[in-house]
């Protein structure tokens, strides 16, 4: 039996606690906020759980074999290198650090001590992003053409980073996931509307070398609630809608044929396909579920998280590009 330990209560943390609470062969044994009230609620929904406010204590603790870390980017890597050179596994909530330089010495020495380092990209393990991935992989929509994304909502503003860092952190991990490629480069275009706070709204292109392209819009400050995502193939097409319980993914045999024969040279070149839409099942296994497991079970074996350190390194770099393409004028910033 692992013992887990929480550090943050806040907004995600209730729900990292709940999973592993639930989760077959661990324990949840402590949990730590700075913010007494907050220590108040966990302790009523687990009474036999210690609480503190000190996240040292959490850490130094003997009963506790892995450390959970839900607070602000900030502090992610601090408290993540505390956790591992006390001989803790540890997971992330994204992204892993807010710097890679932070990252790569976290997973040096997750390595060195041979712990186990993951990052809570959450939607790797949702069943609708699994589904697209398996769809892919059997080459349903073949050639892959375009990602494009919209994650938009009123609120949470956060104060550490922007909305980048924040939303469209989630496509990055999904593209990641799906897409063997990586991309070459990024360009970010993105505005404050609160004075002396991070970028709330924000477009972002990444950009491959197979004529592969990935757009992202991610806002706070909408009126509605949408989490769609498309991805466009040579033969078909998927609507992902993480709002649509019932048919959250959604394939569509369209497509485009283009005629570049001589003879038709005067014709219309393009012809278009309509065929049937088709929603494939999808389980319907809560994504912490399937991750909280699934971190418990690389504790247990040794094996390499789906969200390692190496993935959330790769996150960081690039958000940290992303960034760099919003200070310097909406360049494109290759990605290194």
């Amino acid at each position: 039996m692992i013992g887990v330990g929480v550090i943050g209560y806040g907004y995600w943390g209730p729900n990292l606690a709940r999973n592993f609470a639930e989760a077959p062969n661990a324990r949840l044994v402590a949990v730590s906020d700075r913010r007494p009230e907050r220590l108040a609620l966990a302790q009523a929904r687990y009474p036999s759980i210690r609480a503190s406010t000190d996240p040292g204590e959490l850490i130094r603790a003997t009963d506790v074999d892995a450390v959970v870390i839900a607070t602000p980017v900030s502090t992610h890597a601090n408290l993540a290198m505390a956790a591992l050179e006390a001989g803790k596994h540890v997971l992330v909530e994204k992204p892993l650090a807010s710097r890679s330089e932070d990252a790569e010495r976290l997973i040096e020495e997750a390595a060195r001590r041979g712990l186990t380092l993951m990052v809570d990209h959450t939607f790797v393990y949702t069943g609708p992003v699994r589904k697209m991935k398996d769809l892919i992989g059997r080459g349903e929509l073949g050639e892959l053409l375009y990602y494009d994304s919209v994650r938009v909502n009123l609120g949470l503003f956060q104060h550490d980073v922007n909305v980048l860092w924040d939303l469209a952190v989630h496509d990055l991990a999904i593209l990641d996931y799906l897409i063997p490629q990586r991309p070459t480069g990024v360009l970010a275009a993105g505005i404050r509307h609160v004075a002396g706070q991070p970028e709330n709204l924000a477009y972002l292109t990444l950009f491959f070398d197979n004529n592969f392209l990935a757009h992202v819009h991610v806002n706070w400050l909408a009126p509605v609630k949408i989490r769609r995502t498309l991805v466009g193939g040579s033969q078909r097409m998927v609507v992902y809608d993480d709002l649509n319980d019932s048919e959250p993914v959604r394939v569509y045999d369209k497509g485009v044929t283009v005629n570049n024969s001589p003879e038709e040279t005067y014709k219309m070149l393009y012809s278009y396909r309509w065929g049937d839409m088709w929603a494939p099942r999808v389980e319907p296994t809560e994504a912490l579920r399937t991750e909280a497991e699934h971190f418990v079970e690389c504790v247990a074996s040794g094996m390499t998280p789906l969200t390692d350190g190496a993935c959330g390194l790769r996150m960081v770099k690039l958000l940290e590009a992303a960034t760099r393409s919003l200070v310097t004028g909406r360049e494109v910033v290759e990605v290194v």
